[in-house]
């Protein structure tokens, strides 16, 4: 267990396409607080972390004081990577040079779009320029490991406005991006109130494709299905450590009222209301024990994430299976229609594959 995620609830305003668990109950922060640290202290078992993440919710909320704390509870050294989800109208100077001594060492920026009219559309409540100035604030504060998000697929989005989005993200010089189609889902206020002129599935899939390439031409590894990555010229890569531990279906700590973990075979989630967690904050709401079958399920799943693929070998000796075999008329059948590529090791999606995933992988649940 060398990997944590923390999640922080709290949200200025919500946003039109979120279904996150979030709240803009501020007033509820200090015993929230309180009650995650009473979490933490009764479950983690003091392991030198690798990966530490913040997500929320806005994480940038906390002071840093309050980040500082929550830090401390943990041992981390100098390889640990700390990251911060942030809205670019939380950021200063100052706020950037605290974070930065508490240990934070990697940023990940809200963005969404450099366009000003559908960023109000979608319910944002920053500017472009602030996306911007935050990035190069943290860039002269020495923070060199910067991820920005951004959807495509939004209302009123274009071709046209998506390639400009593109571009001016990879003009800021950020080391990684974050790319993710929308997906309007219940509790969001978009699923109450659709909104007009959102681009249809082909134009999804074109913005898509436009991406792969545009980033690829750019430099950046496309190295899982919705992430992009830069080295540098020593070769450090600027892969996202946390998230590959997710897609390298390892354990981690799931702290924070809604979050989710994996321990010892257990998938687990807390509860999603934030008074029942403060009140009973070290109490899973549900537990469940994997069977070998879902732990090879989602060993296929998770691994085909990753633009490299699942390496059969590992997956055989770790299962006790002959996967070729198994699996062989679904394998057959998708590398004939060009969805799926052979590689030394195994097998990957191929870009058109990856835009029919979720019908390939459901034909390798049994």
């Amino acid at each position: 267990m060398k990997n944590v995620y923390i999640h922080i609830p709290f949200c200025k305003s919500k946003c039109r396409y979120c279904s996150f668990v979030s709240y803009p109950k501020s007033e509820l922060k200090e015993k929230y607080l309180n009650a995650l640290t009473k979490e933490i202290r009764t479950r983690y078992q003091k392991e030198t972390l690798d990966t530490l993440y913040f997500g929320g919710g806005t994480p940038s909320l906390l002071s840093y004081n309050e980040l500082n704390e929550l830090i401390k509870l943990f041992n981390t050294n100098d390889n640990t990577e700390i990251t911060l989800e942030a809205n670019p109208e939380t950021i200063t100077k100052e706020y950037l040079i605290y974070i930065k001594n508490c240990g934070i060492n990697r940023l990940s920026f809200g963005c969404q779009t450099f366009d000003n009219t559908i960023l109000k559309l979608i319910g944002r409540i920053h500017t472009a320029e602030q996306v911007k100035n935050a990035i190069y604030l943290a860039q002269n504060t020495g923070f060199d490991n910067i991820n920005l998000d951004l959807i495509y697929g939004l209302p009123k989005q274009t071709l046209e406005i998506f390639e400009n989005d593109l571009n001016t993200a990879v003009s800021t010089g950020v080391r990684h991006i974050s790319l993710y189609g929308l997906k309007i889902e219940e509790n969001c206020y978009f699923y109450k109130n659709p909104p007009e002129s959102l681009p249809d599935n082909d134009m999804q899939a074109d913005m898509y494709l436009k991406a792969i390439s545009f980033l690829e031409n750019n430099h950046f590894e496309h190295y899982e299905i919705s992430n992009f990555a830069k080295n540098d010229l020593q070769g450090k890569s600027y892969r996202s450590k946390h998230n590959l531990n997710y897609w390298n279906n390892n354990s981690y700590y799931g702290f924070g009222v809604a979050a989710h973990g994996y321990e010892n075979g257990i998938r687990y989630n807390n509860t999603e209301n934030i008074e029942e967690y403060i009140s009973i904050p070290t109490e899973h709401q549900a537990e469940h024990r994997l069977t070998e079958q879902e732990k090879l399920e989602e060993e296929i799943f998770l691994g085909f994430r990753k633009t490299s693929g699942i390496n059969v070998e590992q997956i055989n000796q770790k299962y006790n299976i002959n996967f070729c075999k198994k699996y062989k008329n679904t394998i057959d059948k998708y590398i004939k229609l060009q969805y799926l590529t052979e590689t030394n090791a195994g097998y990957k999606l191929s870009n058109n594959g990856i835009l029919v995933s979720n019908i390939i992988l459901s034909e390798f649940l049994d």
